[in-house]
């Protein structure tokens, strides 16, 4: 005679089994599916002269640092403007996978330090589109700076960790494209500061736009 309750476990456990085999067959079709996409023309080629600013090369990162970042390509820049400085940080990835991926500043910050004090979002107009980027207030000691960023790839530009890890699926799924950047700019909190820093990143997207193609 059958017990309910044995029947049901092994009803759930076949079940659970058929999925996590349906999971893996999937994951490894999504990951025979990726290509890596190179740039169509090295992040060096955007202007050092901006709209008034111009920008010298930036801190070289250590070795350490690149090990951790896993990124394709990468820029550090510092962009000058009367009394206005922005640091201009860009890593690109041609292919991403598991540890391989965009670190998220949110994240990367405080590990470094700092602390988030606030945090909103910014619209930063180009052409006749507006695109919304982050905007971080970060504090470490008596140093209180304000970041912003935003995920840059063929498929255009979000703000969103999450929505990019979507569209990431989405892309891969259709075209095994997986290819994508992080902008950063990060410059003392003061007034003032924000919109001459919105006003650079209009100008910076669609340099990036031409370093990443498509």
């Amino acid at each position: 005679m059958n017990m309910p309750g044995i029947s049901r476990t092994s009803a759930w456990c076949l079940a659970l089994t058929v999925s996590m085999l349906a999971g893996t067959l999937m994951a490894t079709k999504l990951v025979a599916r990726r290509k890596p996409q190179p740039l169509a023309q090295p992040l060096t080629s955007i202007p050092t002269q901006i709209d008034g600013w111009s920008g010298t090369s930036g801190q070289d990162l250590s070795e350490e640092v690149q090990g951790v970042l896993k990124a394709s390509s990468l820029l550090s820049r510092v962009y000058r403007r009367g009394g206005s400085t922005v640091e201009l940080f860009i890593a690109f990835y041609a292919e991403q996978r598991a540890g391989e991926s965009m670190h998220s500043p949110r994240v990367c910050l405080p590990g470094n330090g700092w602390e988030i004090g606030a945090y909103g979002s910014e619209e930063v107009p180009v052409g006749d589109q507006r695109y919304a980027i982050n905007r971080y207030v970060v504090e470490k000691g008596m140093e209180r700076m304000t970041v912003l960023y935003w995920y840059q790839s063929r498929s255009g530009i979000v703000a969103s960790e999450y929505l990019g890890k979507l569209l990431l699926i989405k892309n891969t799924i259709l075209d095994g494209a997986t290819a994508g950047s992080i902008v950063r700019l990060t410059f003392t909190d003061r007034p003032g500061a924000i919109p001459e820093a919105v006003g650079l990143a209009s100008h910076l997207i669609p340099e990036v736009r031409k370093c990443i193609g498509g």
